[in-house]
């Protein structure tokens, strides 16, 4: 099995991590990991293994000058 690369949910782009999981509670585990890092997450099950999505929240968009 070989999850797709990205995900879209609510409108929004997700990538997928590159590992699967054979638990949920592994995938759940990865996931709080990422979100401690400012990303915003999902858990998906694919055939029985769950792979995890991120992207990135920007917090806070800078202006250059050209």
């Amino acid at each position: 099995m070989s999850p797709k690369l990205t995900m879209i949910s609510d409108g929004k782009k997700f990538m997928w991590d590159g590992q699967l999981f054979e638990t949920g509670a592994n995938g759940l585990l990865a996931a709080e990991s990422y979100q401690k890092d400012n990303f915003e997450v999902r858990v998906v099950e694919q055939e029985g293994k769950f792979s995890v999505y991120t992207r990135r929240i920007v917090k806070e968009h800078v202006a250059t000058e050209p």
